[in-house]
């Protein structure tokens, strides 16, 4: 561990309110319920618990902003002023809101301002993409006819956000259906609302119509339920697991609405015997342990090429020892706590179950003690085989499972051989090898001698049950529209269907 844990006496309780058409407030039923942090174990955030009822009423708003507000006839430039403004506001508040992730989530408040300054950039992006939206005009429909493919933004959207990344996934989202012109409710997860609710607060006076973005913060089973079913909401973006997005898809299909999903991952890097080594190694430790490992793109699975594998296990020892464990507060830090006892007691069963199964840790595998708060050691796992659990599923925590290989296809034969499909990493020196295995690995992402480098430009999602639907990129913005055919006729009808009546 790092030094002792920040000073109790400097944390501060904030008191949040909700956002629904415009105005911030109480929840309908004025409850509320407090947020501990996990890695002080103290409270930092005092928040209002919505209800099926404040979905109800966040979804009449935006669905009135739609139908008969300005947001969606404004010009791309009008949008996209907004928009930047947002992105000002993010930026000038941007520590704030690193703090309170930190405290909420325990990631370490160096990575949450990382967030930060990527969320400000999303929203910037955004905003060109706000002009940038255009249709098609097909040219070969003859002398008589025009055709206009239009994109139209969907409607009403709503979004559900993780615990993981509170406000770089929101910022993932809410700034492209608002460039495409929809409204949007949002629930934030329960764990880390607060710099959503806080977020709200820096809303007004940026020019956003009342009812655009609404903000209610409640539990999966009835606000997020109601955000699913409800025939008012046309589409509906969700990032978690991939049992709940089973979930949320099953509970949309009621209005056929339009889902979009972002879900787990168990995320393989290979490293081949002719790679750069020292690089690959630093890669793979900050693939897993970023974030505490609890990480949609984690990379928590290593195969690596068997001739080398002793090698860099040894070097991964040498650099895992070296990671900074502590306090989230503390700009050293590079790994924090987890955020709950719920997800500790699944890593611990994961450990559990691979070492009766056969493999062995190299470090870690234990908790640590603390004066306060959840914290488990960076954990390296060798002697792992392909059909353990622990090479399957999505332990979500500080875990890396090392695996071996003699040939590529076998390597990319073990990345594919799971259910996901989110990203994947191949480190070698060998252009054959890389062009062959970002061709044959099953992911949405594939990097080639790097690791979770992300770029507002690039777009991110997975395949099979890693999700369905794309965040950033220009293709994001499509994302919240549907497409509309137009067609007009010039001069006279000349086909007529019902014959003429002085023919014949």
């Amino acid at each position: 561990m790092n030094a002792p844990l920040t000073d109790l006496s400097r944390i501060e309780v904030r008191r949040y309110e909700q956002l629904i058409d415009g105005k911030l407030g109480e929840s309908v039923s004025g409850k509320r319920f407090t947020r501990e942090s996990p890695a002080h174990g103290v409270t930092v955030g005092d928040y209002p618990l919505g209800d099926v009822e404040d979905a109800e009423a966040a979804i009449a708003a935006a669905r009135r902003a739609f139908d008969r507000g300005d947001w969606p006839r404004m010009s791309g430039k009008e949008r996209s002023l907004v928009l930047d403004r947002i992105a000002d506001r993010i930026a000038e508040n941007a520590e704030e809101l690193a703090r309170m992730d930190a405290l909420e989530s325990g990631k370490p408040i160096s990575q949450a301002r990382g967030e930060l300054q990527g969320a400000e950039d999303l929203w910037r992006f955004a905003a060109g993409q706000a002009r940038s939206l255009h249709g098609i005009v097909p040219s070969g429909l003859g002398e008589h006819m025009l055709g206009l493919i239009e994109r139209e933004p969907i409607g009403v959207v709503a979004m559900i956000t993780p615990w993981n990344f509170p406000f770089v996934i929101l910022s993932q989202k809410l700034p492209f259906a608002l460039a495409a012109g929809c409204t949007v409710v949002l629930k934030p997860s329960e764990l880390t609302p607060g710099s959503t609710l806080r977020f709200a607060e820096l809303l007004e006076g940026t020019g956003l119509p009342d009812g655009t973005v609404n903000i209610t913060v409640g539990y999966g089973n009835t606000v997020g339920q109601r955000f699913a079913e409800h025939d008012d909401v046309d589409m509906i973006s969700f990032t978690g697991s991939t049992e709940v997005g089973r979930t949320v898809s099953r509970a949309a299909a009621g209005n056929l609405k339009k889902v979009a999903l972002e879900l787990g991952g168990k995320n393989p890097q290979i490293v081949c015997a002719d790679a750069d080594i020292e690089a690959a190694a630093d890669a793979v430790v900050f693939g897993v342990f970023f974030n505490v490992g609890q990480c949609c793109n984690s990379s928590s699975r290593l195969i690596v090429e068997r001739s080398v594998a002793d090698r860099f296990q040894q070097k991964l020892e040498e650099l895992t020892a070296r990671v900074p464990v502590g306090d989230p507060l503390d700009p050293e830090t590079k790994v924090g706590a987890i955020i709950n006892e719920d997800q500790l007691s699944k890593i611990e069963g994961y450990i559990t179950s691979a070492e009766k199964d056969g493999a062995r840790a190299l470090c870690g595998a234990r908790r640590l003690k603390t004066e306060a708060g959840r914290f488990y050691a960076p954990t390296l796992m060798a002697g792992v085989t392909p059909e353990m659990a622990i090479a399957r599923e999505e332990v979500f925590g500080p875990v890396l499972s090392i695996l071996t290989f003699d040939t590529l296809d076998e390597a990319i034969g073990i990345a594919n051989d799971t259910q996901y499909g989110l990203s994947a990493g191949i480190w070698t020196n060998d252009h054959d090898r890389a062009l062959t295995a970002a061709r044959d690995l099953r992911a949405g992402t594939v990097w080639v001698n790097c690791w979770m480098d992300g770029f507002a430009e690039m777009p991110f999602g997975g395949v099979r049950q890693s999700g369905q639907g794309r965040e950033q990129g220009a293709q994001a913005i499509e994302e919240f529209t549907e497409m509309k055919s137009v067609l007009f006729h010039r001069g006279p009808r000349a086909d007529r269907w019902v014959p003429d009546a002085k023919a014949g």
